[in-house]
């Protein structure tokens, strides 16, 4: 297969750098291109990406990365593919500038999430979104298009919730979440902040968290989303853990089922990616553990090489029906990984270039 030619818009960043990590030996794509703001560009001859970046992952550097030359955020560049780690004011000004252009955009940002028009994708939860992209264009007049993936902590939630969703229904859901440290970017929570310290409250998280999960469950119809009608009740909580997302979650089925139905449903659900067999597809995406004390993040959190969701502690709750705690990698699941599984998803579908 030929690759494809793809860029990185916030080259730079965290999950700017966890894009180029996922894209140093692809299959199916060629990293060809980088960008950066322009306080790291500067407005002389661009700089090696190499010398602009200071690496923050454990891996090193990919070297098919550190020549490129990290170019101004609105550059011109030959590759039909871009993955978006922009911050939420940059992406919201530059995504559909790319998208006019001509490019596919594959969005990590929450700034056009919630646009009617706009498909929030988990290719494992609702791939029949994507035919939003019809009215998206006409409407928006793009010759490309944009696709987001949502919040790092609602995508694991989520995993876990559609297979339920789908055998049982979900009428309500009361949600916990101990999110991780590197959710914050870097530097992220300064260390007298969080050393010793459970902070209860990560701004907008919430909220999205509530109204993601019911877009991503609800159903597409004449070019918008009508979402769920589930009842959910979130708390957001940043913990001391450098990777890896946790929520507790408690669950009313429309449906009653034992805690051994939900295990049996949760490691039976295959989707679309898995039976396509795409590159970076987990399979199985859910893994449930049946230790008392899993899934914990310093253990669980690179599952399906840091793609699949760990499930444990599944048991009855005595107010909703069903409790368990949930896991996933919030930068690779929860970001870059995400975005690059749903250009995956479309490449695979005959769908990709615009």
């Amino acid at each position: 297969m030929q690759q494809i030619p793809v860029a990185v818009l916030g080259a730079t960043g965290m999950v700017g750098q966890r894009f180029i990590e996922l894209l140093a030996n692809h299959p199916w794509f060629r990293l060809v291109a980088v960008t950066g703001s322009e306080r790291r560009t500067g407005t002389g001859a661009p700089i090696r990406y190499g010398d602009a970046v200071t690496w923050r992952l454990t891996t090193p550097p990919p070297t098919v990365a550190l020549d490129l030359p990290l170019l101004g955020p609105s550059a011109e560049f030959d590759a039909p593919v871009v993955f978006s780690a922009l911050p939420t004011e940059e992406a919201r000004e530059l995504e559909p500038f790319f998208a006019a252009r001509g490019h596919a955009v594959f969005s990590n940002a929450s700034s056009y999430r919630m646009e009617e028009d706009v498909p929030l994708l988990i290719p494992e939860v609702n791939p029949e979104h994507l035919n939003l992209l019809v009215t998206q264009r006409a409407r928006r007049g793009w010759r490309g298009y944009l696709v987001t993936n949502p919040n790092c902590s609602t995508i694991g939630i989520v995993l876990a919730l559609k297979p339920l969703h789908d055998a049982f229904g979900v009428r309500q859901m009361q949600v916990t979440t101990l999110q991780a440290v590197s959710g914050a970017g870097y530097p992220g929570v300064a260390s007298m902040d969080i050393l010793d310290n459970v902070i209860p409250y990560i701004g907008q998280e919430e909220e999205k968290i509530e109204r993601e999960t019911r877009k991503l469950l609800g159903q597409a119809s004449d070019g918008a989303v009508l979402p769920a009608e589930i009842a959910i009740s979130a708390q957001c909580t940043r913990v001391a853990v450098r990777d890896g997302h946790l929520a507790t979650i408690s669950v009313a089925l429309t449906q009653a089922a034992s805690p051994a139905e939900v295990i049996a449903t949760l490691r039976e659900f295959r989707a679309a990616p898995q039976v396509m067999g795409l590159p970076s597809a987990p399979d199985p995406v859910v893994i449930v553990r049946d230790e008392v004390d899993r899934p914990q993040p310093v253990r669980d959190r690179d599952a399906g090489k840091g793609m699949a969701i760990v499930v444990g502690r599944v048991r009855p709750c005595p107010l909703f029906g069903i409790k368990f705690v949930a896991l996933s990698h919030n930068t690779i699941r929860g970001a870059a990984g995400a975005s690059l599984l749903n250009a995956e998803y479309l490449h695979a579908r005959g769908s990709l270039l615009p």
